[in-house]
């Protein structure tokens, strides 16, 4: 069994406060990569709170309010969630994390695997997309990689976009030195 995890394909990392012109550019990639993929799909979604994000570490370290909950740069990018409406499944998961990388991994496919009547045994791959490559991608992808060390975990670098193209590239370096696969 396959699984695809859509990094943060929100609204502030592509074309909000945080966006870039290359974001923008791997939207029709992301879109491709979701409509053909065979396999189960979940979606990450960035979340942070406006009375209190510039207290916590990351707001002090990046003072740019983003991705706050029910904001329209919290929200999945339309093109994306549209794509995924071209999937098969009737429900996309869609998974809440606080921080870079989603610490729960292992109980939270834990439970949906169980509620879908599937073996987590029979995982077999997992991949990666979207952004940024060089924080909660790459962030997302060691702990994966650390809890699932037999499951081939990839990376569709034409599917992901980071700070710059700098970190992009040097993020991807790290991840294939970590015997994630880059595709």
């Amino acid at each position: 069994m396959k699984l695809l995890i859509v990094v943060d394909a929100q609204n502030d990392f592509i074309d909000g406060v945080l966006g870039s012109e290359q974001a923008v550019k791997v939207v029709p990639n992301i879109c491709e990569e979701i409509k053909n993929f065979d396999g189960k799909i979940i979606f990450t979604q960035d979340t942070h709170f406006e009375n209190d994000y510039f207290e916590t570490q990351e707001g002090k370290k990046l003072p740019i309010l983003h991705c706050v909950k029910y904001s329209k740069g919290w929200h999945i990018n339309d093109d994306i969630l549209n794509a995924w409406f071209d999937h098969s499944e009737l429900y996309p998961f869609i998974l809440e994390k606080y921080s870079f990388g989603e610490y729960s991994w292992g109980s939270y496919l834990i439970s949906i695997f169980a509620n879908k009547g599937l073996d987590l045994n029979e995982l077999e791959e997992i991949e990666l997309i979207g952004y940024c490559t060089d924080i909660c991608v790459i962030s997302n992808a060691l702990i994966l990689k650390s809890l699932f060390p037999d499951v081939v975990i990839k990376i569709k670098e034409n599917c992901c976009a980071g700070s710059t193209m700098e970190l992009h590239s040097k993020a991807i370096d790290v991840m294939r030195s970590c015997q994630i696969e880059v595709i």
